[in-house]
């Protein structure tokens, strides 16, 4: 699991390195009459907005919990992730591809293509190290998952965004210089029109993949499969415990987690020894996960909880044979 320490130092460091993307595209644009990098401007001036709105979210989703949010903020942060994949695909997207169809259609010769390679060069020096260090927290958070099913199970949108971000970044960078190229070696302006709407279509289909990820976060989804195993064995190891029948959880944020429980207690026990099991399970799961911040325990036949069906528990998987 990602600290959010590392998150944003991740964030951090798209935002900087964008900023200097963008400023350089900006002047180039402006200087050579480039749609392609203009597209690649408004791009990295979209970046640097998610950024900014990323790192809102993690700072809002950090708060404490109070009474009108008693179990904390911490879906703020699948709110504004949601909110910048939207922007990636409204204002990324649709400006990168309105600009390339006008300059297909009214055509303009790039001044000064030198201008164009510099900036790009510099760019994708820039991009490049956000990459690198994306990658690097990906990859250590990953673990021996591979990189679409770590995406798809990750709980930190920070992490997978930038990197995404980044990578679509790089991919637009070479599809500008190509653009550039041809446009200037073919002597078709058209050509950098192209290399605009393509940028645009890279930037949809990051847009898709990022909404689908952060849609499903914010609706809420199921903790790791591990971390649910392990409160069952704690519970189930409770000699006061009959059966740990099943456990139900949901990601609030990257380091929030939500828990319900439902244990068949001895019937023997009294109302005094029940509750004692509860708060020891409740101290065990605390002490294991620091990150389940809110442990609620049904008590509940076995017979009963099977018979209502439990939608969205996890039970106990039976061990291995041998």
């Amino acid at each position: 699991m990602t600290s959010p320490k590392g998150s944003t130092r991740v964030v951090h460091v798209a935002l900087i390195g964008n900023l200097l993307v963008a400023a350089t595209k900006l002047v180039a644009a402006l200087w050579t009459g480039s749609s392609a990098m203009m597209s690649e401007t408004v791009h990295s001036f979209v970046d640097c907005s998610n950024e900014v709105l990323l790192l809102y979210g993690l700072r809002r989703a950090s708060r404490a919990a109070d009474v009108h949010h008693p179990l904390g903020y911490g879906r703020e942060l699948y709110f504004w992730s949601f909110i910048v994949a939207l922007l990636i695909f409204a204002i990324g997207a649709g400006v990168s591809t309105y600009d390339g169809i006008i300059h297909i259609r009214s055509p303009r010769a790039i001044s000064d293509p030198t201008v164009n390679y510099v900036v790009l060069g510099l760019a994708l020096v820039f991009e490049s190290v956000s990459w690198i260090i994306s990658m690097r927290q990906f990859r250590s958070a990953k673990g021996s998952l591979g990189y679409y099913e770590a995406f798809r199970q990750s709980k930190d949108p920070t992490s997978f965004m930038v990197l995404f971000e980044d990578s679509a970044a790089i991919v637009g960078i070479v599809i500008a210089a190509l653009g550039t190229v041809g446009s200037v070696q073919l002597h078709d302006p058209r050509l950098d029109g192209v290399a605009s709407v393509l940028i645009g279509v890279v930037l949809a289909g990051v847009s898709f993949l990022l909404t689908k990820e952060s849609k499903s976060l914010l609706i809420g989804e199921r903790a790791d499969r591990q971390l649910s195993e392990s409160i069952l064995r704690i519970a189930g190891a409770e000699r006061r415990i009959g059966r740990a029948n099943g456990v139900l959880t949901m990601q609030l944020a990257p380091d929030q987690i939500v828990a319900a429980l439902s244990l068949d207690f001895e019937d023997a026990l009294s109302a005094a020894e029940v509750e004692a099991a509860v708060a020891d399970i409740e101290r065990r799961v605390q002490a294991a996960h620091p990150h389940v911040v809110a442990l609620f325990v049904k008590p509940q036949a076995h017979g009963s909880f099977r018979q209502r069906g439990a939608v969205g528990f996890e039970e106990p998987r039976a061990p291995d044979p041998g």
